[in-house]
């Protein structure tokens, strides 16, 4: 809609300012009709010119459209494999690093618990 929009303005707004032109300008009745003929022919020129570009970029539309639902499930899918794939890379790495957590809690745990007989020795 809003191209049939933005085509209604664009022609409108060309003829509005032939005919303006054509009007105000002195000329004889034939040499009128000429240039009311040539600016017809320029006028339906620029329109089929615009029309095919506006079908062109209508056609990329639908191409680009098309190629990203075709491709969709394939980036998704291989989105969820590498994540699969990286969790369980990661997976012995996390298990190590929860280990090591553990003794060194466990190691605060026996520091803590010798510092108050120190302090009494003292």
């Amino acid at each position: 809609m809003k191209a049939k929009s933005f085509l209604l303005g664009i022609t409108t707004g060309i003829v509005s300012g032939a005919a303006v032109i054509l009007f105000t300008a002195p000329q004889s009745g034939t040499a009128l009709r000429q240039n009311l003929l040539e600016n017809t022919k320029n006028v339906k020129s620029k329109l089929q010119d615009v029309q095919y570009e506006l079908n062109n970029v209508k056609q990329s539309i639908t191409t680009l459209k098309a190629e990203v639902q075709n491709s969709m499930p394939s980036i998704v899918n291989e989105l969820k494999d590498n994540f699969a794939n990286f969790k369980t890379q990661i997976e012995p790495e996390a298990i190590n690093l929860k280990q090591e957590i553990e003794k060194l809690q466990n190691s605060i745990s026996e520091i803590e618990k010798n510092i108050p007989s120190t302090r009494n020795n003292e």
